[in-house]
C-alpha cells in the first residue's frame, strides 16, 4: 500500500503495477482493488501483471495472456473469462490456439 501511495504523490498518467496481491491478506488486495478502481476513474491508465486471475480480470477491460514470453492471448477481459481453457493452457504450459 506505501509503494501505491508513494507512486500516487506524483499524479502519474499512468501506473504498472507487478503482482498487487502476492503476500497480501484478501482484506488488503480487496482495499487496493478498489483503489485501482478510483484511479482508473480518475484518468490514469493501469498496466496490471497479476496471476490471480480472478482478480485481474475483474478490474481489466483488456486482458493478455503470455506463455514463455509470447502473448497467446490479446482480447476484453470479459472474452478471457469465456475462454477459460486459454488462461489454463498457459499455466500448464499447454498450447492453446488462440
Amino acid at each position: 500500500m506505501l509503494s501505491l501511495a508513494q507512486a500516487l504523490i506524483g499524479h502519474p498518467r499512468f501506473l504498472l503495477i507487478d503482482e498487487l496481491s502476492l503476500g497480501l491478506a484478501p482484506a488488503i488486495v480487496n482495499r487496493l482493488a478498489s483503489a485501482l478502481t478510483a484511479i482508473a476513474a480518475a484518468g490514469a491508465g493501469i498496466l496490471l501483471i497479476e496471476q490471480f486471475t480472478t482478480l485481474a480480470l475483474s478490474l481489466a477491460n483488456t486482458a493478455y495472456v503470455m506463455e514463455r514470453g509470447q502473448i497467446v492471448f490479446a482480447g476484453t477481459a470479459a472474452e478471457l473469462k469465456r475462454r477459460p481453457e486459454v488462461l489454463h493452457g498457459a499455466y500448464l504450459a499447454e498450447r492453446v490456439t488462440v
